[in-house]
């Protein structure tokens, strides 16, 4: 409750705007706006949600001040013109209705920019690309750095009037103020590059324009990478540097890390432990004497709580964490942190839907990203039997779904145990996050006085039927794939064999030694299954392989992930080897044809075999057989029906609600 977390919960001011609390909704692109740069309605409400869920700051996502040079996004929103303030201020007005303050994130992408998507060719501090495979972009002039530092100002300004409470600045995360600030990107010879001072000017221009044009009392937030996380680029200490040249009208530093290229770093890996960048913040702090915002996998209440009451930061960063419950702030006040839904790290639905997809963000545990629990206003209007079949993820959410809308449930799973695939690959230590969903499932449903669950249980027909099901939900996973090549069926994991599954490598974790320095491990399959073993292995030291069928390896991974990845790889000297395939399986190797053609034997003290997984249906045939004419509707779910991600199972399963609705048994 409240009285748990005192540090969450204590009001601050800053000029002459008081905080209710400490948690501040960090800015993320969304792609929710309208393809002219409005906010959308379904963009309001996004925000509305976690405005009602307690947050005290909610700073919207990057503003573009120069459209379209400086756009960042096919439908990032727009601040450069007078006629996006009325939505702007439908927002705000929406924010400060729930009990919240607004803060707006302005900003101008340069090099990030793609010229392919606004039509004209990208800027920077110099002609240096902000990722790799990037496109070059063209140098400001100082009569251009002039008038961008102007339309700075006047966002700002036009923050101000549609009723922003403070206004943030972007100079991180390479955006173009950070590509004047960085050694990396800088490369100029004028007052501009060279010299910290130099390469800070742009950063000291733009707050004192939007300084005097908001004047003396409206709160200023400079974002910042404070480490960039790259050989060459700036440190903490080149950062703590730096900040002095532009630090006076800054009211709060909001303190991440991470360019383009460290992209892990910017929008953290799973991996990383929960709070881990809030030694940043403090140092920022005690150079400065300024307020601070920290952020970095901060999911617990208790976390927050406890770098508050250390002095680490003023502030709470949560991004991720308030997509996938709009309502954490409450819960942490109110008595209810066992009902958080913990974001998990996995950055599918949100960078990689946004960065690598170019979507609307969605999240992995939450199907309602922008409704919020609408559906729990719906009630059935007559007795609804619901049985799931398979308790893994997805028939967790679907069983607890239709009880909450008023049916009675019932879950079967074969196993002694909930969660499915979820559960097995969270035992990888680098993957232990996955398992807060399956959990947080868990303790939902039973708090559901209607929903029954019967483990250790299979599905026969006779029992299924004896449940009077007027719903079916078949949602019983996926196993991994063993294609019929030779030798392979007779040497997977065999009592004693050295070739073993993902499963049979997670049975298995007990007895593998910490220290594998002089041992090969090679895992056949580059796809998240097989890199999940990777990750495990190499960083014991052993000699990896991973050898891939397709020319990619890593093929369809989240951008953040495969930036974290990549780097593993080169750090643990992991061979990869693409374009190969596996021909052949003995004992102790596999015989891959290379991509010249050429045959070769792979020995390995541990070969894994991950070449991905396939539907599980052990009763689907017989449900469809037994309750197949049409009265009992029978819903196939997750990995049952076509092997994806957990995403993809959450989403249908929150589906049953439109079943019941096709059905007549709700209104």
């Amino acid at each position: 409750m409240k009285k748990d977390y005192p540090g969450i919960f204590e009001p601050f001011t800053v000029k002459r705007t008081t905080f209710k609390n400490r948690v501040v909704m960090t800015p993320m692109g969304s792609n929710y706006g309208e393809p002219d740069g409005q906010m959308s309605f379904e963009h309001i409400n996004y925000y509305r949600l976690r405005a009602r869920g307690g947050t005290g700051l909610i700073i919207v996502e990057n503003a573009n001040v120069d459209y379209p040079t400086g756009s960042n996004g096919t439908s990032q929103i727009r601040i450069d013109h007078d006629c996006f303030m009325p939505r702007l201020y439908k927002l705000t007005e929406a924010i400060h209705q729930e009990g919240g303050k607004a803060a707006i994130q302005i900003n101008h992408a340069g090099a990030s920019a793609s010229s392919a998507r606004t039509g004209v060719p990208t800027v920077s501090s110099s002609t240096v690309p902000t990722k790799d495979g990037g496109e070059e972009p063209r140098p400001l002039t100082k009569e251009e750095i002039e008038v961008i530092v102007k339309k700075y100002g006047d966002a700002a300004k036009r923050a101000q009037t549609a009723g922003f409470d403070a206004v943030e600045v972007h100079c991180g995360h390479s955006y173009l103020i950070s590509q004047f600030l960085s050694p990396l990107y800088n490369k100029r010879t004028d007052e501009f590059g060279g010299s910290a001072e130099n390469r800070a000017r742009l950063a000291t221009m733009v707050i004192e324009e939007v300084r005097r044009q908001v004047g003396p009392f409206f709160p200023i937030i400079a974002r910042i990478s404070a480490d960039e996380m790259l050989e060459g680029g700036n440190t903490l200490e080149d950062c703590l540097d730096y900040l002095q040249y532009f630090e006076k009208e800054v009211d709060v530093f909001n303190v991440s890390a991470g360019l383009n290229p460290s992209l892990q770093y910017q929008i953290d890996s799973n991996c990383y432990p929960d709070g881990w960048r809030s030694y940043m913040a403090k140092a920022v702090k005690e150079k400065y004497g300024k307020p601070v915002i920290t952020m970095g996998n901060i999911r617990s209440p208790k976390v927050a709580n406890d770098i508050l009451e250390k002095g680490d930061a003023d502030f709470i960063g949560i991004g991720r964490g308030l997509i996938a419950d709009p309502d954490w702030v409450n819960k942490a006040e109110f008595g209810c942190e066992e009902d958080i839904r913990k974001c998990i790290s996995c950055n599918i639905g949100c960078a990689g839907n946004r960065i690598q997809g170019n979507r609307p963000i969605r999240c992995t545990v939450n199907p309602a990203v922008t409704e919020g629990e609408e559906y729990k206003k719906l009630s059935v209007n007559k007795p609804c039997n619901v049985v799931v079949v398979g308790g893994g993820t997805a028939g967790m959410e679907a069983a607890c779904t239709a009880a909450e809308v008023g049916c009675s449930v019932f879950l079967i799973e074969k196993e002694d145990h909930l969660g499915g695939l979820a559960v097995e690959i969270s035992k990888f230590p680098d993957k232990n996050r996955l398992r807060d969903f399956p959990d947080y499932l868990e303790r939902r449903i039973k708090k559901l006085h209607n929903l029954h669950v019967f483990t250790s249980t299979e599905a026969t027909p006779e029992f299924v039927r004896s449940l009077n099901p007027d719903i079916i939900v078949n949602s019983t996973g996926s196993l991994p794939l063993i294609l019929p090549i030779p030798g392979l069926k007779e040497n997977v994991n065999k009592e004693g064999g050295k070739i073993h599954t993902v499963l049979g490598v997670i049975n298995n974790l007990p007895n593998y030694p910490e220290d594998m320095k002089g041992k090969k491990a090679v895992v056949i399959g580059g796809g998240a299954v097989g890199l999940d073993v990777v990750e495990y292995f190499a960083p014991k030291g052993a000699d990896t392989t991973v050898i891939e069928m397709m020319p990619a390896i890593g093929a369809g991974l989240d951008p953040i992930t495969k930036v974290s990845i990549k780097d593993l790889m080169e750090k643990y000297n992991v061979h990869q080897r693409p374009s190969t395939a596996l021909q052949e399986v003995k004992p102790d190797c596999f015989v891959v044809k290379n991509p010249d053609g050429s045959i070769e034997e792979v020995d390995f003290d541990y070969g894994c075999i991950c070449m991905g997984l396939k539907s599980n249906n052990p009763v689907l045939e017989m449900l469809e057989s037994e309750f197949g004419d049409g009265t009992v509707e029978i819903m196939n779910i997750g990995d049952s029906k076509q092997q994806r991600r957990i995403i993809d199972g959450t989403d249908e399963a929150r589906s049953i609600v439109k079943v019941l609705e096709k059905r007549g048994f709700i209104d």
